[in-house]
C-alpha cells in the first residue's frame, strides 16, 4: 500500500511539476518508504553485490597458457624429410606446441577467497552503519517536523482565542466602550503570534527539504506526520542493566563488528603472506615436431621459483603490525561504545525524570485556565496586564511541556542509535 502511494506521488510529480501535493504518513510509514527509496542505501547495496563479485573472481582457477613456437617459414634442406601434417601442409617443417598450467601451493587460493569473503562482510557492516546513521537522521527530522506541527498548533490555538476576542473588542471600541490602547496592545500580541507561526513555517520548509532528499520525494511534496503525540514511555529501560547494554551494543553495533572483521582480516592476511613464501608450481606439456632426434616429441615438465632472495619478509612483518593495530582499534572502539552507552543512558533517564516530575494533568489545567482567563477578561474581571501576562505564561509553559516530550523522543532515538538496536 505504501509503495503504491509512493508511485502515485511520483506520477503526479511528473504530470504536473507546479502542483503542491500533501501526503500524510505516520512515522513508521515514512521510515518504510525511506528504506525502499533512499538512494544512498541503494548505492551501498550495489557495493555489497560488487564485493560479492570479487569472491566469485577469487574462486576461479588461473587459465592454462598455450604457446606455439619454433616454426620455420622457409624450407630447410639440411633436415631429414618429414611427412606433412595433412595433405601437403607442414612437410619438412618444424613446430612446437606447449601448454602450461599454474598450480598455486600452500592453499593460497582458499586464503584469498577467505579474504574476499571478509571484505563482503565488511561491506555489509558498512551498509548497516550507513543505514543506522541515515535512520537516526530521518527519525530526528521526523521528530522535528512533528514538534514544529505541534508547536504551531499551540500558537494557532492561542491565535484563535485572540482573534475571537479582538473581533468582539473591535465592535466595543467602535462604540466607545473600549480604549484604542487596549485594542492595540491585544493586536500587537496577535501579530507577535502570527510572526512566530511564520517562523515555524520557515523551519518546517527546511525540514521538508531534507526529508524529501532522504525519502526520494519530488520537491512538490509536503509531508504531514499523522502522529498526534510523542511517546514519553520507555518501560523496557528498567529491565536492562548497564553491563547487559554494553554487551548488546558491542554485538549489534556495525562499527564494532567492522573492527572485529578488520582484526580477522589482518590475521588471514598474515596467513596469506606466509603462504606466498612457498613457490607456486607450473606444469607443462610440450609437443615438438622435427625439433629433436624424434619426429614427434611429447614431453612433460615443471617450473617454480627458488625462494632464495625474496622470502616475503616485508609483507609478513606488515601483516603482523596490522594485527596489532587492529587489536588496539578494537579496544578503543569498545571503550568508546561503553562511554557512549553510559552517557546516552544517563541523559535519557534525566529527560524522562524531568517530564514525569510534572503533574500529568498540568497541560489540561493550562488549557482550562486559558479559557477561564479569556472569559474573565471579556467580562472585564481581569486587567489587560493580567491577561497578557497569563498569555505569556501559558505559551511558555506549553512550549516547555512540548520541549520535554520532544527531548525524550530525541534522546530515545540517540540511545537506540548508540545501542545499535531498539529495546
Amino acid at each position: 500500500m505504501i509503495r503504491s502511494a509512493v508511485l502515485c506521488v511520483l506520477l503526479l510529480y511528473y504530470t504536473d511539476l507546479c502542483a503542491q501535493e500533501i501526503i500524510e504518513l505516520s512515522k513508521v510509514e515514512a521510515e518504510t518508504i525511506f528504506l525502499e527509496q533512499n538512494l544512498r542505501l541503494l548505492s551501498e547495496k550495489l557495493e555489497i553485490e560488487s564485493q560479492q563479485a570479487e569472491v566469485i573472481q577469487a574462486r576461479l582457477w588461473p587459465n592454462p597458457e598455450f604457446s606455439v613456437g619454433e616454426i620455420n617459414l622457409w624450407e630447410n634442406n639440411t633436415v631429414e624429410p618429414s611427412p606433412p601434417f595433412f595433405n601437403n601442409f607442414g612437410r619438412n617443417q618444424q613446430v612446437a606446441f606447449e601448454i602450461n598450467q599454474l598450480i598455486e601451493t600452500a592453499g593460497k587460493r582458499k586464503k584469498r577467497i577467505a579474504l574476499e569473503e571478509i571484505d563482503v562482510s565488511k561491506s555489509e557492516q558498512v551498509f548497516e552503519k550507513t543505514l543506522r546513521n541515515l535512520k537516526l537522521e530521518l527519525r530526528l527530522l521526523l521528530t522535528e517536523l512533528q514538534y514544529l506541527k505541534l508547536s504551531k498548533d499551540i500558537h494557532q490555538n492561542l491565535l484563535t482565542n485572540l482573534s475571537t476576542l479582538l473581533r468582539a473588542f473591535e465592535n466595543q471600541m467602535q462604540l466607545g466602550h473600549l480604549s484604542r490602547a487596549t485594542f492595540a496592545r491585544l493586536k500587537a500580541e496577535e501579530l507577535q503570534i502570527q510572526k512566530k507561526i511564520l517562523e515555524l513555517d520557515r523551519f518546517t520548509d527546511d525540514i521538508q527539504k531534507e526529508l524529501r532528499l532522504l525519502m526520494r520525494f519530488p520537491p512538490t511534496i509536503q509531508l504531514v506526520i499523522t502522529d498526534e503525540k510523542f511517546n514519553t514511555q520507555i518501560p523496557e529501560l528498567e529491565n536492562h542493566s548497564l553491563l547487559q547494554l554494553f554487551d548488546n551494543a558491542k554485538e549489534n553495533r556495525p562499527d564494532y563488528q567492522l573492527v572485529l572483521l578488520e582484526e580477522t582480516y589482518s590475521e588471514n592476511q598474515l596467513k596469506y603472506e606466509k603462504a606466498l613464501r612457498i613457490p607456486d608450481v607450473e606444469f607443462g606439456i610440450t609437443y615438438d615436431r622435427n625439433g629433436s632426434t624424434m619426429l614427434d616429441f611429447v614431453g612433460v615438465g615443471m617450473s617454480f621459483e627458488l625462494p632464495i632472495f625474496n622470502r616475503n619478509k616485508g609483507n609478513i612483518l606488515q601483516a603482523q603490525i596490522n594485527i596489532e593495530k587492529a587489536e588496539i582499534e578494537r579496544e578503543q572502539t569498545e571503550l568508546e561504545i561503553q562511554n557512549q552507552v553510559y552517557l546516552s543512558y544517563q541523559v535519557l533517564r534525566q529527560a524522562l525524570d524531568f517530564y514525569h516530575s510534572i503533574d500529568e494533568n498540568y497541560e489540561r489545567e493550562l488549557d482550562d485556565l486559558l479559557e477561564n482567563y479569556t472569559q474573565n477578561f471579556s467580562s472585564k474581571n481581569l486587567s489587560l496586564l493580567e491577561y497578557i501576562d497569563f498569555l505569556d505564561t501559558y505559551l511558555t509553559n506549553k512550549i516547555i511541556l512540548l520541549d520535554a516530550q520532544k527531548e525524550i523522543e530525541i534522546k530515545r532515538e540517540e540511545f537506540y542509535h548508540v545501542l545499535g538496536y531498539e529495546l
